[in-house]
């Protein structure tokens, strides 16, 4: 899927004709990335379903009038499945963690409130900082050529991790006790991989032990420490080569 990307959900069941792209979608499309007529584009719901259509026109500053479009197509999903749980970066970080891990292909990301972040979110701060991430994932979606965009869950407590980590195929903690490397993992070829990042304060003791309770040992990725921004944005990027997903 080379063609840009934008989301209308749900997709309609296109008819023989024309169909208009307006609102913020069209907006985008006629005065931002000024598509032409002849140029090819894709619309989709986010959620694996996807239709190619063709533009016939742009009217005025947010109407694409688009013809072709034909058969809805269902892309599956695949395995195995990988969700990060990611631990609230300070500041901004949380988006950038957000948006590197969509655009490499990670499935879900899991907001984590550990004991040691210095961000929480609590109230209207944590809606708002939540409806960021969900945002972000929609965007760099659409950025990266994405049919299915990532599932971003509400903030989860250590407990709700655990219970995460029990219920994967494989699960995993990055920190640097671990004696094994992550490239070095026996990673199931379907199933549920459930990979947990830690604050820039780390992971405390007593959440290391709940999740080893749970089944998930710790690994480490190399030499160097990563921010809690970065690490899980490498990681994906290593398990998706590992299980064949990137070949």
């Amino acid at each position: 899927m080379t063609a840009p990307v934008f989301v209308l959900d749900p997709l309609p069941a296109f008819e023989a004709g024309e169909f208009v792209l307006d609102g913020p979608e069209g907006r985008h499309a006629v005065s931002v990335k000024r598509l032409r007529p002849g140029e090819d584009v894709v619309l989709t719901d986010g959620r694996g379903r996807w239709v190619e259509g063709v533009v016939k026109a742009a009217e005025g500053k947010d109407r694409l009038v688009l013809t072709g479009l034909d058969k809805v197509v269902e892309e599956p999903r695949e395995q195995p499945r990988i969700t990060v749980v990611q631990a609230l970066p300070k500041g901004d970080r949380g988006e950038v963690a957000v948006e590197t891990m969509t655009e490499v292909g990670v499935d879900a990301i899991v907001p984590w409130a550990a004991s040691r972040c210095i961000t929480q979110w609590r109230g209207d701060r944590g809606l708002k900082a939540l409806a960021k991430w969900r945002a972000t994932a929609r965007e760099a979606g659409k950025q990266s050529r994405r049919a299915r965009f990532p599932e971003v869950a509400d903030a989860a407590s250590t407990r709700q991790v655990a219970e995460l980590l029990a219920r994967a195929d494989f699960a995993a903690v990055l920190h640097e006790s671990g004696d094994r490397s992550l490239a070095t993992a026996e990673l199931p070829a379907e199933g549920e991989i459930v990979l947990v990042v830690g604050p820039e304060g780390g992971v405390s003791p007593q959440e290391l032990a709940a999740f080893a309770e749970a089944g998930a040992a710790s690994y480490v990725l190399g030499r160097s420490v990563l921010r809690t921004s970065t690490a899980g944005t490498a990681a994906a990027a290593l398990l998706l080569g590992l299980t064949g997903r990137w070949s």
